[in-house]
């Protein structure tokens, strides 16, 4: 089983927000997941992400992948803890 982290949509039309999840890389965007790793809202200023930087840390260290997108708002928040 590969295990991906990913954005699952969520929210209204026109007023999406996206929760960070690690799921089985064969399930669909909005499917089961195996675990909430936390949230992104695009259209919200300055901090506009939580997430659980020890969890996501635990899922790669286990050989979970990263999308892009994921990838860039661990790094940013990443930097901002520092």
């Amino acid at each position: 089983m590969a295990v991906k982290i990913r954005m699952r949509r969520a929210g209204a039309k026109n007023d999406t927000s996206f929760r960070v999840a690690a799921c089985d890389s064969r399930c669909p965007r909005n499917g089961k997941s195996l675990e909430l790793l936390g949230w992104y809202d695009p259209k919200k200023k300055g901090a506009n992400y939580k997430l659980d930087l020890d969890r996501i840390d635990y899922w790669v260290s286990k050989g979970a992948q990263m999308s892009e997108t994921v990838q860039s708002i661990v790094k940013k928040a990443k930097k901002a803890v520092k």
